[in-house]
């Protein structure tokens, strides 16, 4: 095996690895992750590849960002209720307000950027 194919598998099931993370920890992105994976597997391993974006519960949003650059709406909702929710865990905890201004710029950052990305458009489109 190639050293390049390789270090592409590693990316790939990292990737894979923290986009399941993702799924169940906040601050951790799903999508993102699992584009760089598919990605990877696309340049390492075929059948890992057809694997990820066949999967049923982490294929759909990598075939709506490569179709569309979308992200759907409840997506958006969860991701942006998650987000809330942990910055108003901090304030609530008593987080110095250093950290949490950095983490409400980089929340932010990332809403924005989450929010503004279209809609998955309807099937019947």
């Amino acid at each position: 095996m190639m050293p390049a194919r390789i270090l592409w598998l590693a990316v790939g099931f990292l990737a894979t690895g923290c986009g399941i993370a993702g799924v169940v920890l906040p601050l951790v992105p799903t999508t993102p992750f699992l584009l760089l994976a598919a990605f990877a597997f696309a340049r390492s391993s075929p059948r890992l590849h057809n694997w990820l974006v066949n999967h049923p519960r982490l294929g759909p949003p990598i075939a709506d960002w490569q179709a569309h650059g979308a992200i759907s709406r409840r997506t958006k909702l969860i991701a942006a209720g998650v987000m809330i929710a942990t910055l108003a865990l901090s304030v609530a905890t008593g987080v110095r307000s250093e950290v949490i201004i950095v983490q409400a710029l980089v929340l932010g950052g990332a809403a924005t950027f989450v929010l503004t990305r279209p809609d998955v458009p309807d099937a019947d489109d």
